[in-house]
């Protein structure tokens, strides 16, 4: 169970509620399942913050498809990015025969996120399509954009559905703003 008093202390505001999240999620799996009807399609969810948006994502698809799992990094501890981006788990497939969609929690600088693309287009898959749960555009500092964003948001750090401080509060239902003077 969520210790509600704890959390709370760290939130300074919800964003997104989880009714927000859920119905801007199923418009994207409408929109995929229209898009890559009868085509082979490969989810690639990168660890550790897509898992949940992944998981209700594929979800909301109502067509054939495959999922698989990478995991990049940037942010090692605390609310800042390191800057240096770490691949530490790789997709297995042979990309050639598929249609990948990335699925991907924020994208913030767009670093991972480049490199990522970068490394599967290398396997050249039949097409590549990014899509984000959140966009945090103001910070980026390499030009990326996703196909497709569910939420655009300003400069905050923000926590839930996924998205952790210090690998804590994955597990909240919504996405809210982090107090970072509470830490």
């Amino acid at each position: 169970m969520i210790n509600t008093e704890e959390i709370n202390g760290k939130i300074k505001r919800v964003i997104f509620t989880e009714e927000e999240i859920k119905a801007k999620t199923a418009e994207a799996g409408k929109w995929v399942s229209r898009e890559y009807k009868d085509k082979p399609l490969l989810l690639i969810s990168i660890l550790n913050g897509a898992f949940v948006f992944m998981a209700d994502f594929c979800r909301q698809i109502t067509i054939p498809c495959e999922v698989a799992f990478m995991c990049a990094k940037s942010y090692y501890s605390g609310t800042v990015s390191t800057g240096e981006v770490s691949i530490t788990m790789d997709v297995s497939q042979d990309l050639s025969r598929y249609h990948v969609i990335i699925v991907e929690d924020i994208i913030d600088t767009g670093r991972t996120l480049h490199d990522v693309v970068e490394k599967l287009k290398e396997r050249n898959p039949l097409s590549l399509k990014v899509i984000t749960l959140l966009d945090k555009p103001s910070r980026r500092l390499v030009k990326f954009e996703a196909d497709m964003s569910l939420f655009t948001i300003p400069d905050l750090f923000v926590i839930g559905y996924g998205l952790d401080c210090d690998e804590y509060y994955r597990n909240l239902p919504y996405i809210a703003e982090y107090d970072e003077e509470k830490q």
